[in-house]
């Protein structure tokens, strides 16, 4: 169904430069660079966000932090805010409103599972994250079920297994040792049911994982796979049916969605067997008491079974939006431009010396938006927060909760440069100062500006220096604002 597109909330506009509860900044020349347009095939809202720079001035902000979360797209925004006058609570009203969002939140639940390839006997729960989702997965395991996990993952993937017997694969550096490295460790596991846990995209490096081979490994020794696409969702085509994986989870807000909502979708015996994730209102059929006092409850066993509570139907509904409107523009066309871009920074990085591009894989691997790297003689936060305050760059820097894959890819060296020259990394251990990297990702929002201004500022800062004097406040690294007057 479709809601009255007409209505449509009135956007906010602050006064640029202006920080709520601060004074209007000072007149400034005018902003450099130029805000999102032709070039990016999916419009965002924040593309006409302007960013003060702390050698004067104001640039359109370059975000290039999408493997965090991604700016929203304008047309999600544009379909919630029609949606949010018709805004009700699904399942148990009688009233208009209630029909019109159960209807909408249903409709949601059957466009994901469309954008996922799901089969037929597949469900779709929706979550709040992508690390709610492998929470719920974990809590549904059947009693001594086995995961087996490589120390690559995202700790939303790495850790809700800890309560299991879990074995935990090391780095593999290609492909094909991967595959290898899990059928042996599947075929030396005792019987019973076995879990395999793998990332679809690196939020690291950007490599695409061997999934399908990956899953073909599990099933031959009689395990199921659970796809992390936190990463590899917004960027190319999840389909369960090909990739044949039993469960995919992926979060909104890093596919171009606000509000907080994520999916679990596949098998549904483990799901349905399970006691449900959340007890409350919603995941219960029928409660009451017996003659003894206590309560007996029949759960739900459908998908509601563990979206106990309200839910998020704006979340899930924002969600369906992105993923309507990834459909439409064309995955293949997004990909394709999404390479271009990915091949540019690259290209651009490769001539800048000192620095270093992040790879388990190699060079030739193929990659998503998504990219991390090291200076020589530069610490991870100084060099984003330079990128930020001279260039109005946003990128990410540590250790990208995937402190094992960080720890084997940038080994433990402990004598590098610390924050601003001098304090360790503020989630390192002891004597890992070196342990970070910058991190620069993108996607259908990225305009051609923004990767041409990041390369030419990593290459500038690395020859020439920064332009302004850093300290370190809080374990960040932060523009020095009591410096008498910039470098250079």
């Amino acid at each position: 169904m479709s809601v009255d597109t007409a209505v449509l909330c009135e956007p906010v506009t602050l006064p640029t430069g202006t920080a709520p509860g601060t004074a209007p900044a000072p007149a400034s020349p005018a902003p450099t660079g130029r805000r999102a347009s032709a070039d990016a095939p999916l419009p965002v809202l924040g593309d006409d966000v302007l960013a003060p720079l702390v050698t004067g001035g104001e640039v359109f902000y370059a975000a290039l932090d999408y493997a965090a979360s991604a700016p929203v797209l304008r047309r999600v925004w544009d379909d919630v805010a029609a949606y949010a006058p018709y805004y009700g609570s699904v399942h148990r009203g009688a009233g208009h409103l209630s029909q019109v969002s159960t209807r909408l939140y249903e409709e949601s639940r059957a466009t994901v599972a469309r954008f996922l390839g799901c089969r037929p006997d597949d469900e779709v729960v929706f979550t709040r994250a992508t690390t709610d989702s492998l929470n719920l997965l974990a809590r549904a395991l059947p009693t001594d079920t086995r995961v087996f996990v490589f120390e690559t993952e995202h700790h939303a993937s790495l850790l809700p297994w800890r309560g299991h017997r879990t074995t935990c694969l090391r780095a593999p550096r290609t492909p094909d040792e991967a595959v290898a490295a899990l059928d042996e460790a599947l075929r030396a596991a005792p019987a019973g049911p076995k879990l395999v846990c793998v990332t679809g995209a690196s939020n690291v490096t950007g490599e695409i994982w061997p999934v399908r081979e990956l899953a073909a490994a599990a099933h031959r020794h009689g395990a199921r796979i659970v796809l992390d696409a936190a990463q590899l969702a917004p960027h190319h085509p999840v389909d369960v049916s090909e990739l044949d994986v039993d469960w995919v989870a992926f979060s909104g807000h890093k596919l171009y969605a606000p509000f907080g909502a994520g999916v679990l979708a596949g098998r549904t015996d483990w799901l349905r067997a399970a006691e449900p994730y959340l007890a409350g209102g919603g995941a219960s059929k029928r409660v009451v008491r017996d003659a003894d006092g206590a309560l007996d409850v029949e759960w739900h066993t459908g998908a509601a079974r563990h979206e106990a509570g309200s839910p998020n139907v704006v979340g899930a509904y924002a969600l369906a939006a992105a993923c309507r409107a990834l459909e439409e523009a064309g995955f293949d066309r997004l990909v394709r431009r999404e390479q271009r871009l990915l091949a540019r920074v690259l290209d651009g990085l490769a001539d800048v010396p000192g620095v270093r591009v992040l790879s388990l894989f190699g060079p030739e691997a193929e990659r998503v938006g998504v990219l991390s790297f090291v200076v020589d003689g530069w610490n991870s936060s100084h060099f984003a927060a330079a990128l930020s305050a001279e260039y109005g760059i946003g990128v990410r820097d540590g250790m990208f909760c995937a402190h094992p894959l960080l720890r084997a890819l940038l080994g433990g060296a402990p004598d590098e440069p610390g924050e601003c020259g001098g304090a360790p990394a503020p989630d390192a251990g002891t004597g890992e100062r070196s342990l970070n990297a910058v991190r620069a990702s993108f996607g259908a929002g990225t305009p051609d500006e923004h990767v041409d201004r990041f390369v030419r500022a990593v290459r500038e800062l690395v020859t020439e220096g920064p332009r302004w004097t850093y300290r370190t406040e809080d374990g960040r690294c932060v523009p020095d604002e009591d410096a008498a007057t910039a470098a250079g």
